[in-house]
Formats: structure tokens, C-alpha cells, sequence
């Protein structure tokens, strides 16, 4: 892994045909001084968004990408700073420069993401009951079988992703299982990307045997509570995950923990604008 010297001025959304990983921003919903965690995959001539916050369009607009350049998206689960700019996206590509945009998304989802989030501004636009796919061409992932948990693969152009579920929301649940949708990103076999999850340890070890992954990009709490994996609880897991694991989704107080995750042995905290180079 090969971390880009300084953040970028501007996003470009191809290259030589090595895979890479651009933070829009690493923080968590709430902060100030940072981006809502979403990221961009870049693989030859072939990008994924994977998120789209509510904030998303206006950081992209400082790295000079307008939302019409988009052309895929990934969205691993329903809270704002996760879709709260799909909207955009959606309108955007209907009624300013037209042209649909591709989403990965399984039948499950898009009905909850459809009817629980994007249909009140976008159903009645034109005085018709548009749908989803109005807006929307869907990439239908497929089911992988004789996994350790639920969890759907996609190809788009030359980038593979596998979507494990996750535990997130709510706070009781005791497994995956019993939590509301959401998923991690698997990319090419070589990277784990978590999003939003509590402590998981299976979701690590289970799938690092499977696939020994060059880097794990995991969501970060900076307290212990609620439904995000903290910096105390991965900071128990083993030393030699701990070494290929990105802390991202972080407060913005993240400076006053540096010195703790340097004890732990993390590799490092995700870069705000900066590319993660895989070759």
C-alpha cells in the first residue's frame, strides 16, 4: 500500500489501471473540520463512489468533480452522512444532465433505501409515481454461497466487490443477523473497507483467513458506546491485524488519541483527500 505525499486539489476518477482508494473525507456524522466518511474506488478508466453523504457533492466540488461525472455508486447503509446526498445524484441526473447513474444495490435494499429514504423527495417530481429505477440503473449483485455470513458480489467494469453484512444499528442487536441492513465492502479480494460497524471480531477474522487482506479500513469511535466499533475495543484484537488497519470514521478530536493508536499498533488514520495505491 502506497499513501499519496499530500491531499490532492483534484480528484481524478481514472487511472493507469492500478486499483486505489480516495477519501472524500474521513469523519464521522458529526464532526466539523471533516468530511462525512465516503470514498471513491479507481481502476483504469472505472470508478465507484461508496457512499454518498450529505456533504458529499460540496467536497467533490472542491476536488473539481461535479455529481453528473459520477457514475456508479455503492451505498452500504441508510444513515445521512452515508445517502444523505443521493438525492442530488438522483435529480441531478434526470432533470440537469441527463443520464442514469448505476448503483449496486440487492433487492432487499433498494426496496428499504427506496421507500424508507428516497422516495418522499423524488416518487412525485413530474405528478407521476416514478420508481427507483427511474432514477437508477441497478446492478444486481449475487448471493455468494458457503460464506461465514450473508454477503453479495458485483462486478463493475474491471472492480469486484463483495458486500458482507455488518452489525451497525441498533445497539442491542447481538449479531448481524439481527441488525438492520447494512454491509462492508470487500474490494478485489485485497482490501476490507468495514463502513459503519460495531466491534465485530468475526468480521475480521473470519474473512482476513479467507482472503488476507493488504489493508483494513475500519470504522473508528473515539468512546466506547452506541453503535461504532471504538478505539479501545480494536485495540484488543491481534497485533498482527492491528498492523494492516486504518482507523477512518473518526471524531474530530482524533489528534488527542494519536499516541493510543500508535501503542496499540495500528498502521495508521485514514487521510482526508488523500489516494491509498494498490497497483
Amino acid at each position: 500500500m502506497r499513501i499519496s505525499s499530500r491531499p490532492a486539489r483534484r480528484l481524478r476518477l481514472a487511472n493507469e489501471g492500478g486499483l486505489s482508494l480516495f477519501f472524500v473525507g474521513t469523519g464521522s456524522a458529526f464532526t466539523k473540520t471533516l468530511n462525512q466518511t465516503n470514498a471513491v474506488i479507481i481502476k483504469g478508466d472505472t470508478h465507484l463512489v461508496i457512499d454518498f453523504g450529505t456533504r458529499c457533492s460540496q467536497a467533490l466540488h472542491q476536488l473539481g468533480v461535479g455529481v453528473p461525472e459520477l457514475q456508479n455508486f455503492l451505498v452500504t447503509h441508510s444513515h445521512a452522512d452515508h445517502i444523505g446526498g443521493l438525492e442530488e445524484v438522483m435529480l441531478v441526473g434526470r432533470y440537469i444532465s441527463p443520464g442514469k447513474p448505476n448503483m449496486v444495490i440487492n433487492r432487499d435494499y433498494e426496496d428499504i433505501l427506496w421507500e424508507q429514504s428516497l422516495r418522499g423527495g423524488t416518487a412525485a417530481s413530474e405528478g407521476i409515481d416514478l420508481g427507483f429505477s427511474d432514477f437508477w440503473n441497478v446492478i444486481r449483485p449475487k448471493r455468494l454461497r458457503h460464506y461465514p455470513r450473508e454477503t453479495w458480489e458485483a462486478n463493475v467494469d474491471g472492480i469486484n466487490v463483495k458486500m458482507p453484512r455488518t452489525k451497525h444499528i441498533p445497539d442491542s442487536a447481538d449479531s448481524w443477523k439481527d441488525s438492520f441492513w447494512s454491509c462492508g465492502v470487500i474490494i478485489d479480494d485485497r482490501i476490507l473497507y468495514t463502513s459503519d460497524t460495531r466491534f465485530d471480531p468475526d468480521l475480521l477474522m473470519d474473512f482476513d483467513d479467507k482472503f488476507g487482506f493488504e489493508a483494513i479500513f475500519h470504522d473508528c469511535q473515539l468512546f466506547t458506546a452506541g453503535v461504532h466499533a471504538s478505539i479501545d475495543e480494536l485495540s484488543e484484537l491481534p497485533a498482527e491485524i492491528k498492523s494492516r488497519m486504518v482507523l477512518m470514521h473518526y471524531g474530530d478530536n482524533w489528534r488527542e488519541f494519536r499516541s493510543i493508536a500508535r501503542r496499540a499498533g495500528f498502521h495508521s488514520w485514514a487521510r482526508q483527500g488523500h489516494y491509498y495505491h494498490f497497483g
